[in-house]
């Protein structure tokens, strides 16, 4: 049997080495566009906080360490393009040389994640303007850090990402969120509670307000809220969520669920058997609602490649 992974990191990476812990003689391949093929990225904003001195402890697994010890053959910096279901191929480009090939399969995983929702705003593409979702971003924002010394910030959402950056920067954050309250996920109850703290913190808290525009100035950054007030800033994260990544599978003929990710069953197969999809990208049901629902954490992309 043949596997073909897309993407790697708590989905992909560990589907691939519970694939071969279930069968010693399969081929399995897993493309990963980036560099690193297993990292901690819940852990990313605590090293750009000094939480986590040793950057080297975000990686769970090198492409090496992962070769040697299951035998799998990972291709980091090779984007798969296409998907073609009826030949039950997939055509990859090799980001270093432009080079395009394809390669066959039996079954087909995807793990491509979701991408950072950065909408069109006035001043969106400001240099001192942030998003975290990898590796190279936490290099970014850890450099600019580490080289201009802001002592203000501004986090535009309050979700997970932006509460643990809001926490971990170190300077003095404002945080902004359209909602009444930060994490959705929880009742206004117990968000309440995380309220208190982070006022207890000395975190500004805008609630019901939103980014109208944002000015850059030569001191850092202007966030135009849609209320009228200003916030000046050294710089600026954007933590407003996320769009699950389904170009592959809207392209190869897979359903979409009504929230925009890729839909699959219990068995995590989507419209196509030979083709599963998981993690971020995913539209899954609910256990408590028993409605559909995204969930893009880390934790969820783990237990479901199992």
């Amino acid at each position: 049997m043949k596997y073909l992974i897309i993407g790697g990191v708590a989905g992909g990476a560990t589907v691939a080495a519970r694939l071969r812990r279930m069968d010693e003689k399969a081929e399995i391949i897993l493309f990963e566009r980036g560099k690193y093929v297993s990292y901690a990225n819940c852990g990313l904003p605590y090293y750009i906080g000094d939480t986590i001195n040793d950057r080297n402890k975000l990686f769970v697994q090198t492409v090496k360490g992962f070769t040697d010890r299951f035998r799998i053959d990972i291709r980091t910096e090779q984007e798969v393009t296409r998907i073609l279901p009826e030949s039950k191929q997939v055509e990859v480009k090799k980001l270093g040389t432009g080079e395009t090939y394809t390669e066959t399969y039996d079954k087909l995983v995807l793990s491509p994640g979701a991408e950072p929702l950065r909408p069109r705003i006035e001043g969106i593409e400001s240099k001192k303007i942030f998003t975290l979702r990898n590796v190279p971003d936490t290099d970014t924002i850890k450099n600019y850090v580490n080289t201009e010394k802001p002592r203000t910030a501004v986090v535009v959402g309050g979700g997970f990402i932006g509460l643990e950056m809001a926490d971990e920067l170190g300077v003095h954050v404002t945080v902004v969120e359209m909602a009444n309250q930060v994490m959705a996920p929880l009742d206004y109850s117990m968000a309440a509670i995380v309220h208190q703290q982070l006022i207890g913190k000395q975190v500004g808290l805008m609630l019901e307000d939103g980014v109208s525009r944002f000015e850059e100035t030569s001191g850092g950054v202007t966030v135009h809220l849609k209320s009228g007030k200003q916030i000046p800033a050294d710089m600026v994260l954007l933590s407003i969520g996320v769009r699950p990544e389904t170009r592959l599978a809207k392209e190869a003929g897979l359903t979409i669920g009504a929230l925009g990710g890729i839909a699959v069953n219990e068995y995590m197969q989507t419209s196509n058997p030979d083709i599963y999809a998981l993690g971020d990208a995913v539209e899954v049901r609910h256990l408590v609602t028993g409605k559909p629902a995204l969930i893009p954490l880390a934790g969820p992309a783990n237990n479901r490649s199992r």
